[in-house]
């Protein structure tokens, strides 16, 4: 603690200014679909999004339909919506997750035939579909009882 702090607590506060140290939003990642049909679209997407405040880096996957923004950035609808109103095209956060995370894959709400290779729907957030991507309890205790962890099991049931 200096000089100047000591002087500037034993002022009234109405003497004092105050400087508003504005805080700086952390590093994010935005991830949405967009169509992506050819070279074009993609050097159109990069162009919307590079100049915005905060963006460290722009990353478009044609194959997946997928395009990841990196950096400092306050609002991600604002990103979405910056893409949309540049591109003319219809954007949408990015529905899936990697096919380790969701417990059952090919339940009816998570599998989708449109998904990238290796990735499913994102059940866990969607609540409509995630009671059936979810294990009841009887099918966790059969799995647990016929598995190669647990050779006695099996011999209690029959």
């Amino acid at each position: 603690m200096g000089i100047l702090d000591a002087l500037s607590e034993m002022c009234p506060a109405s003497l004092r200014t105050r400087r508003r140290i504005k805080k700086r939003p952390q590093l994010t990642t935005v991830e949405m679909k967009v169509r992506i049909d050819c070279e074009g679209c993609e050097r159109r997407i990069r162009k919307a999004v590079h100049h915005l405040k905060g963006v460290t880096g722009v990353e478009v996957i044609p194959k997946q339909n997928k395009v990841a923004v990196t950096g400092y950035i306050d609002d991600p609808s604002r990103v979405m919506r910056r893409v949309a109103r540049k591109t003319g095209k219809k954007v949408e956060p990015w529905p899936y997750v990697p096919y380790d995370v969701v417990a059952h894959p090919y339940a009816p709400g998570a599998y989708d035939k449109k998904a990238p290779p290796g990735y499913v729907r994102n059940v866990v957030a969607d609540p409509a579909a995630a009671p059936l991507a979810r294990a009841s309890s009887t099918e966790v205790k059969y799995t647990s009882a016929f598995s190669d962890e647990n050779p006695n099991a099996a011999c209690t049931i029959m």
